[in-house]
């Protein structure tokens, strides 16, 4: 499987400085690239310098305002070519998006197309933020306040450029996802570690970061968007999961933006399950071959648009009444 990395934040806010500098890295290598920018002109691939192990495809206009088709036909074509040997062998893609882009189309797309399951998997979201820039960007651009709440990583750039400290931002930033990692970028350098993750063990590695006790997060919140963590030390039905899932894409659609949970399965005590979402698409449940460690509770972490952690509570918990009512009308009926 080949990991795809999508990166992401506002118009100027450092990313393909970032993208040059980590394109440079031994770590980072056989890299395929693909460069999305807004307009019907693209400048930016030329200020990335492509080594013979990279390959660089440019697409303009706005990924997430196109069909998505356009993005996974230059996914296969790229795919194509490799299997082809008329391209490097790269084993990792980076998907640099235009500054104005809302990265929730670009996910989902990675997460659900057929064309492309079995082929890459999406390793994660890093998203840029201009410590000098970024919070009168955070108060004037919706679109960034999404980039951001949406991350897996937070790069903070331009640190060095920031007249007063960056304490202020990175609370708002803290505010905003309490999930995602914040890292900061030296001059337009980061540890290309950070970043170098090996697709088959992802799920496993993020897993692992979650188990961490987190009961903190419910108190994360900036404005309409709060982060909130649910906790259940006793298993889930398999039909509760499904039941609670469907009903969050329903009622909350767009407003949730982005969610993560490592699930102790009833039906399967030895194997999580790993759930994935970006507002109303899921990605399918993915099993670990085994716990990450002897912490075996159910964990969930939803990013939101006001959307309250008491109001999850009460759906997971009167989904599991209901399960459980169900049950025990259909032993009644068997007896």
């Amino acid at each position: 499987m080949i990991g795809v990395l999508v990166l992401t934040g506002f118009l100027g806010s450092g990313k393909t400085t970032l993208l040059r500098r980590l394109l440079a890295a031994p770590q980072f290598s056989r890299t395929a690239v693909i460069i999305n920018e807004f307009g019907e002109i693209g400048l930016d691939h030329e200020l990335v310098e492509a080594s013979t192990d990279h390959f660089i495809a440019l697409t303009t206009g706005c990924l997430c305002c196109k069909l998505r088709s356009d993005l996974v036909e230059t996914l296969e074509d790229m795919l194509r070519r490799r299997e082809e040997g008329t391209v490097p062998p790269f084993t990792r893609v980076v998907i640099e998006t235009s500054g104005l882009a809302d990265p929730a189309p670009i996910l989902q797309t990675l997460m659900i197309d057929a064309n492309l399951a079995g082929r890459l998997v999406l390793n994660g979201l890093i998203t840029t933020v201009d410590a000098r820039n970024g919070g009168d960007t955070l108060e004037r651009e919706a679109i960034s306040v999404k980039q951001v709440a949406l991350a897996d990583r937070l790069i903070l750039t331009k640190s060095d450029l920031a007249e007063s400290g960056s304490a202020p931002l990175r609370a708002r930033l803290l505010g905003l996802n309490r999930v995602a990692p914040l890292h900061t970028a030296d001059h337009g350098c980061v540890d290309p570690g950070v970043f170098a993750i090996d697709s088959s063990n992802t799920n496993a590695k993020w897993a692992r970061e979650l188990l961490p006790d987190r009961s903190d997060l419910h108190h994360g919140h900036d404005c309409e968007i709060q982060t909130c963590a649910i906790v259940r030390n006793q298993p889930i039905h398999a039909v509760t999961l499904s039941l609670f899932l469907e009903a969050l894409a329903e009622h909350c659609g767009a407003d949730m933006l982005r969610l993560k949970g490592i699930v102790h399965v009833a039906e399967s005590p030895g194997r999580p399950a790993v759930i994935h979402g970006v507002q109303h698409v899921f990605h399918p449940l993915e099993w670990l071959p085994r716990w990450p460690s002897e912490d075996r509770r159910s964990r969930i972490v939803v990013i939101g648009r006001h959307i309250s952690r008491r109001w999850i509570e009460l759906l997971l918990t009167g989904i599991e009444a209901e399960v459980q009512e169900a049950g025990r009308m259909k032993m009644s009926a068997n007896a």
